[in-house]
């Protein structure tokens, strides 16, 4: 699996550590925003059918660097019509990966995946082609950004020579053998909306996608060394987790507003890790034991974004079996669908199509029906708008049918877009 998103934090739990981590302090006022935010909220009346395409380390696509842009538009092709032949609508790109672009961004380097070297022209516009070729097939297509992460090594020598991290280097922090944006500065944060919003700007995209990526995956033994900032924006706050919070939704409600003034229809999603927090730390939370609790190991209020319409949709990744003692999938989706209960905000589910048939996992991935079980008990709660699946590689590969089983089951006619 990926040294990314979702592979480690399925990791995390997946070790049914019972421990909080991090801060367990309560929720500092927001520092922008309230009730009623910029999410254009409203009933969703489409069903969401989408699937994840990740570009970091080469995980979908390209399948590797350096192919011909002619290769590589073909498997673009490829996965996109594996999406129409699957009943899916929406398509949601990785193009900003690691600090990087698969469009011809004024502000940061071609991605090193294209090619294999960063900075590289790949001689057309990924982007550009994805979301014409995306609409030419009924899809919608949702650019997916990472925020904040830099790189997967912690050598900043390694980047392109106009990489904005290297002419900054004060904007960047080492941890956990990786290099981040360090999002408690507010330039870096008026930087990264504004290097995102670009390819809103240039392109008809359909929304804007986010993962869990805020503040890092915690790394035993070490810290994420924000001292500076925090000693020189933080003394209003409570404390250190309550500050980075507050950075993390200025980050969500400044890019909100800067969507919605650029392209006022496309949409603003975000796909979280699954569990806000456990209900033995917060009675609001869920019936789980998770290793990691978005709200205090990331720093991330996710619920909030959720009930104050701050964003258009919520994904969050339940990518765990039903009765997996940890993280149930079947006490996870009720809880999520609770939190979105009276707000405008669509509720999707992030599916682990990744796991189905995967031998180093339990036995309910064995079995090809276990994802279509998910969609079946979704139906038992109207809050639940669609579900995403990951990703592009299995949903083209599909090597044990679950997909088709959830197609036969569930896909009988092709859906129009979401809404």
């Amino acid at each position: 699996m990926r040294v990314s998103r979702r592979g480690f934090a399925a990791a995390a739990l997946a070790a049914l550590a019972t421990m909080t981590q991090g801060s367990a302090a309560p929720r500092s006022a927001p520092g922008t925003g309230a009730g009623g935010g910029p999410g254009r909220g409203g009933a969703a009346t489409g069903e969401m059918r989408g699937m994840w395409v990740a570009t970091v380390t080469n995980r979908d696509w390209p399948s590797r660097p350096g192919l011909s842009a002619g290769r590589q538009r073909a498997e673009l092709l490829a996965h996109l019509d594996a999406a129409v032949r699957a009943r899916l609508n929406t398509v949601m790109l990785q193009v900003r990966p690691t600090a990087d672009a698969l469009w011809p961004s004024p502000h940061e380097p071609w991605s090193q995946y294209l090619t294999g070297t960063q900075g590289a022209d790949p001689g057309w516009d990924p982007l550009g082609t994805a979301v014409a070729e995306a609409h030419a097939r009924g899809l919608q297509l949702h650019a997916w950004f990472n925020p904040y992460r830099v790189a997967l090594h912690a050598d900043p020598s390694r980047l392109a020579a106009s990489h904005p991290a290297r002419r900054n280097p004060g904007w960047v922090i080492p941890y956990g053998g990786k290099l981040y944006y360090d999002p408690g500065l507010p330039e870096v944060r008026a930087f990264v909306r504004e290097a995102m919003l670009d390819a809103v700007r240039r392109y008809p995209v359909d929304g804007v996608h986010f993962d869990d990526y805020f503040y890092p995956y915690p790394v035993a033994g070490q810290t994420f060394d924000d001292d500076a900032a925090y000693a020189r924006y933080g003394a209003a706050f409570p404390d250190r987790a309550a500050w980075r919070r507050d950075n993390v939704d200025r980050l969500v409600h400044e890019t909100a507003e800067g969507i919605r003034a650029i392209r006022p229809g496309a949409r603003f999603g975000i796909s979280p890790f699954g569990v806000w927090r456990n209900a033995d730390v917060d009675v609001r939370g869920s019936g789980t034991r998770a290793g990691v609790q978005s709200y205090d190991d990331l720093h991330a209020d996710t619920r909030k974004w959720a009930q104050e319409n701050w964003i258009d949709y919520i994904c969050p990744q339940l990518y765990w079996h039903i009765g997996f003692a940890a993280a149930d999938y079947a006490t996870l989706l009720p809880w999520w669908a609770d939190v979105v209960r009276g707000s405008g905000t669509r509720l999707y589910a992030g599916e682990a199509l990744y796991k189905a048939g995967d031998p180093a996992q339990p036995a309910a991935w064995q079995d090809p029906a276990e994802l279509s079980r998910h969609l079946t008990l979704a139906k038992r709660y109207p809050e639940v708008r669609g579900h995403v699946f990951f990703a592009a590689r299995e949903v083209t590969a599909d090597p044990v049918g679950a997909l088709a089983r959830v197609v036969a089951d569930h896909y009988g006619r092709p859906a129009g877009p979401p809404s």
